[in-house]
C-alpha cells in the first residue's frame, strides 16, 4: 500500500470520527445498508454527543468543522439524492456556504501584493469583510477619485485555500475508488465521476480571473435581456486572488419581507428567475450553475441581478437539443418523444424498448402536469424518477450534473418567491422559441448552411489527408514486407522491463510461501 493510501485513509478515519461525533450517522436510512455497515454505524453512533439539535444542525455543524472542501462538497451533494438519498440531501440544503472569515490585515495583504502599491491609493475606504464563503470573502470598497470614486465589491481569495482543497479532493477521489471497487451498486452512479466534476469546478472558482472572464461573457450573452443583469468586472484591479467588481444594490432573494416591502413583484421574480436560467442554458449554452437566493439580488429598477459566477456551466448544440426536446416532450405531453430523446442521446441503453420507457415517463410527467408548486410532492416525484434511472440502467452523466443541479436550486429559489408557480407554464415561452428557432425551418436552414462550411473546409484539407494516406499504405506495406524494426536503445528497455518484471514475480511468489508457511507454524 502507497504512503498516500495510508495518509488517505488516515483524513478518512477523521472524517469519519467527526461526523460520528455531531451525530451525522443517525440520517442515514440503516435498513438500505448492508448488515458490515449497519454494525459500524451503530458503532459510530455510540460516541455521539447527545443534544445536537436536528440533522440539517447536525451535518452543517460536522461538514463546517471538518472545513470549507467539506462545506462545498455537501453543497454539492444536496442536489444529488440519487446518491445519498433524499432525506440526507433535503438536509444538505440547509447547509450555507458561511464560513468564519479571515482577519483583514491578511486580505490586505493579498490586494496590495496583487495591485502592486499601498492600499490607500487605490481604494478610498475598504471595509471589514461582508460575506465569508468556503473559498473567498467578499469587502465592500470605494475607488479613490482618480478612479472614479465608485463603490465596488472585492473578493480576496482565502490564504492557503489551494493546498487545503487539493489535499481534501484528493482524499475525495481515494473514497469515490473505494466506493467505485468495493460497492456494485454504485457503479450507476459514477463517484469517480462525481468526485471529478466538483474537483474541476473548484478549481476554475479558485482562479478569479476566470471569474471575472464568466462574468463578462455572461454580461456579453444578457446584454439585451431586460430582466437580468450581472455586474461590470473592474478588470485593471483583478488577478488571480482577487476580483474587483461593481458594487450591486438590491435585497437578495432570499429576504422575502424585504422584497415585499420594496414593492417588488414576487411572481414577476419567481418567473424571471426560471426563464433566465432556461434561455442562458438554451441559448446561450452557459449558464450560471450556483443561483442560490444569497447569489440573486433584485435591483432597485426591478430586475434580477446575479453575483458570484465562479461556478458555471456549459452545454454543448447537441446538448441543448435534447435539453429543450425532452423539456418540450413533458411540456406538449408527448411522453414518447421524450423517450425516444433519452434513447437518440444516449441516455438509456438500447437493449431497453422506447414504448416502456415512454410509459414510465409518462408517470413522472402526468403527476405534475398543470399542477403548481406548491401541489407537488418533490419527494414522491424524486422517489420515482430514480426508481425508473434504476430500472433502466440509466448511467449518470457527469457532463450533465451541473445542469441538473442549477435545475433543483432554480426550482426552489422561484417556488419560495412563488409557491403558486407553474414551472411548465412558465418555461413555456422559452423553450419553444428555442424549438421554433433552432428545430423549425429556419434551425434546419441555418443547419445546412453550417454542414456545408464544414463540408467546405474537409474539401479543402482532402489533398493533404489523401497524401497522408498514401503514406501510412506504404509504411504499412513495408512493415509486413520487412517485419516491424526497433532500434537498439528499444531492445535494451523491453529487456530492463521483462527483468524487472520477472524479479517482482519471484519477490511476490516468495513473500506468498513464506506468509503460508508462518501460517502452517501457527497452526
Amino acid at each position: 500500500m502507497a504512503l498516500s493510501d495510508i495518509w488517505h485513509i488516515l483524513s478518512f478515519a477523521r472524517v469519519g470520527f467527526v461526523l460520528a461525533r455531531e451525530g451525522a450517522f443517525g440520517l442515514f436510512d440503516q435498513s438500505l445498508l448492508p448488515p458490515a455497515a449497519r454494525a459500524g454505524v451503530r458503532l459510530a453512533r455510540l460516541i455521539e454527543r447527545r443534544g445536537r439539535g436536528d440533522g440539517a444542525e447536525r451535518l452543517a455543524a460536522a461538514l463546517t468543522r471538518l472545513g470549507p472542501s467539506y462545506v462545498k462538497f455537501g453543497q454539492f451533494l444536496a442536489t444529488r439524492p440519487d446518491v445519498v438519498g433524499i432525506r440526507v440531501a433535503r438536509d444538505l440544503e440547509a447547509l450555507q456556504d458561511r464560513m468564519p472569515a479571515f482577519p483583514k490585515a491578511e486580505a490586505v495583504a493579498i490586494v496590495e501584493a496583487t495591485l502592486g502599491q499601498p492600499l490607500d491609493q487605490v481604494f478610498a475606504s475598504f471595509s471589514d469583510p461582508v460575506a465569508a464563503a468556503s473559498i473567498a470573502q467578499v469587502h465592500r470598497a470605494r475607488l479613490v477619485d482618480a478612479r472614479g470614486g465608485r463603490e465596488v465589491a472585492v473578493k480576496v481569495l482565502r490564504p492557503g485555500v489551494r493546498e487545503r482543497f487539493n489535499a481534501d479532493l484528493a482524499a475525495m477521489r481515494f473514497g469515490a475508488r473505494l466506493a467505485a471497487r468495493f460497492l456494485p451498486d454504485m457503479h450507476r452512479l459514477k463517484p469517480v465521476e462525481v468526485v471529478e466534476t466538483l474537483a474541476r469546478s473548484v478549481v476554475m472558482e479558485m482562479d478569479l480571473r476566470l471569474e471575472a472572464a464568466a462574468l463578462s461573457e455572461l454580461a456579453q450573452n444578457t446584454a439585451d435581456d431586460v430582466d437580468f443583469r450581472v455586474p461590470a468586472v473592474e478588470w485593471d484591479m483583478t488577478g488571480r486572488d482577487i476580483l474587483v467588481n461593481e458594487w450591486v444594490e438590491g435585497l437578495p432573494l432570499s429576504d422575502l419581507a424585504g422584497i415585499e416591502a420594496a414593492g417588488h413583484d414576487r411572481v414577476a421574480l419567481g418567473r424571471a428567475v426560471i426563464q433566465t436560467f432556461l434561455r442562458q442554458a438554451l441559448r446561450d449554452g452557459f449558464f450560471h450553475a450556483d443561483m442560490h437566493p444569497g447569489n440573486l439580488f433584485a435591483g432597485p429598477d426591478g430586475r434580477l441581478v446575479a453575483v458570484d459566477c465562479g461556478i458555471m456551466g456549459r452545454l454543448s448544440p447537441e446538448e441543448r437539443r435534447f435539453l429543450a426536446e425532452i423539456l418540450y416532450g413533458f411540456i406538449t405531453r408527448n411522453y414518447r418523444r421524450v423517450a425516444e430523446v433519452h434513447f437518440e442521446a444516449g441516455y438509456v441503453p438500447h437493449r431497453h424498448n422506447v414504448a416502456d420507457f415512454a410509459q414510465a415517463i409518462r408517470a413522472i410527467g402526468e403527476p405534475i402536469h398543470n399542477r403548481r408548486a406548491d401541489e407537488i410532492s418533490m419527494a414522491k416525484l424524486l422517489t420515482l424518477l430514480f426508481e425508473i434511472t434504476a430500472l433502466f440502467d440509466m448511467q449518470t452523466r457527469t457532463e450533465l450534473v451541473m445542469l441538473q443541479k442549477t435545475m433543483v436550486v432554480v426550482e426552489g429559489v422561484a417556488r419560495n418567491l412563488d409557491p403558486k408557480l407553474d414551472m411548465w407554464s412558465t418555461a413555456d415561452p422559452v423553450v419553444r422559441s428555442w424549438i421554433e428557432q433552432n428545430l423549425g425551418p429556419l434551425g434546419r436552414l441555418a443547419d445546412v448552411g453550417r454542414n456545408a462550411k464544414e463540408f467546405g473546409g474537409f474539401l479543402g484539407h482532402l489533398p493533404s489527408l489523401l497524401t497522408r494516406g498514401e503514406r501510412l499504405v506504404s509504411d504499412v506495406e513495408r512493415m509486413a514486407r520487412d517485419g516491424v524494426q526497433l532500434d537498439r536503445d528499444s531492445v535494451a528497455a523491453i529487456g530492463r522491463a521483462e527483468a524487472y518484471g520477472g524479479r517482482s514475480r519471484t519477490v511476490a511468489l516468495w513473500l506468498v510461501v513464506v506468509l503460508l508457511g508462518l501460517i502452517w507454524l501457527a497452526m
